[in-house]
């Protein structure tokens, strides 16, 4: 099994992606049969990024804080554990947009697609479904759109639902909403398109976050899944992502 190594920039991954690549050989990134990420959450989607397009599974091992897309570390036999390793078959999202100037940007997400206020002015979202307008206007400090594999991450932060892996489902939260105030967002289908249109710009500006990447003074996002695109995470027997999700939700 030809491995590739990921590290985050802290000093028990590298120690530990030196001593594995020791053991077992480091491959480059799209030569491997697997990818191993050493950190926590964000260095496993630093991987998958890193493979999108190409059919290279992602297999995690927690050097970070939270790791809840992480295995365990350690184990004698690596690539056994890689070859015993249940399967997570996720799609990223693809936001397109515009900015307030005029220039358009895409960019794909793993986890969520964020619309945030850049100042002390409350954002101001216009939220179309499918085409159709289902809010004239959202007051909030923003509004995210998320994958069921983010759902337990910023999505859950927000105080929206967590999505089971295999649901089909996109979670539609807004973050910190005056307006409606009792508004706590909706569930759609994984083939909707989402487009938000910035109400008042130049006035209240907002910024697009895919997963790391921000673009500033955005005008209008649209958001939908990138059902071509295939990303594959490994877990351990027994600790499968959909039992970890159903495990988030009874946890205190």
């Amino acid at each position: 099994m030809r491995l590739a190594f990921h590290a985050a920039d802290r000093p028990d991954a590298l120690v530990a992606r030196e001593a594995l690549a020791s053991r077992y050989g480091d491959h480059p990134l799209l030569e491997a049969d697997c990818v191993v990420a050493l950190g926590g959450d964000g260095c496993m989607l630093d991987a998958l990024h890193a493979v999108l397009g190409q059919d290279v599974p992602v297999f995690g091992m927690n050097y970070g804080s939270v790791g809840f897309l992480m295995n365990d570390p350690g184990g004698d036999d690596l690539p056994a554990r890689i070859a015993a390793a249940e399967k997570a078959i996720i799609h990223p999202l693809q936001a397109t947009g515009m900015t307030a100037g005029g220039e358009n940007f895409e960019s794909l997400a793993i986890n969520e697609v964020s619309l945030l206020r850049q100042t002390r002015q409350t954002a101001k979202i216009r939220i179309l479904i499918d085409g159709v307008e289902r809010m004239a206007e959202l007051a909030a400090d923003g509004v995210l759109v998320s994958t069921p594999a983010g759902s337990t991450a910023y999505n859950f932060s927000a105080h929206g639902p967590i999505l089971p892996i295999d649901s089909q489902l996109l979670a539609l939260t807004p973050i910190s909403a005056f307006r409606p105030r009792r508004w706590r967002g909706a569930l759609l289908s994984h083939s909707t398109t989402v487009r938000f249109e910035v109400i008042e710009p130049l006035h209240r500006p907002v910024a697009a976050v895919a997963d790391s990447r921000e673009f500033r003074d955005v005008h209008a996002v649209e958001v939908c899944e990138a059902a071509h695109l295939t990303l594959t995470m490994l877990f351990d027997a027994g600790r499968a992502l959909d039992e970890r999700i159903i495990h988030e939700q009874f946890s205190a």
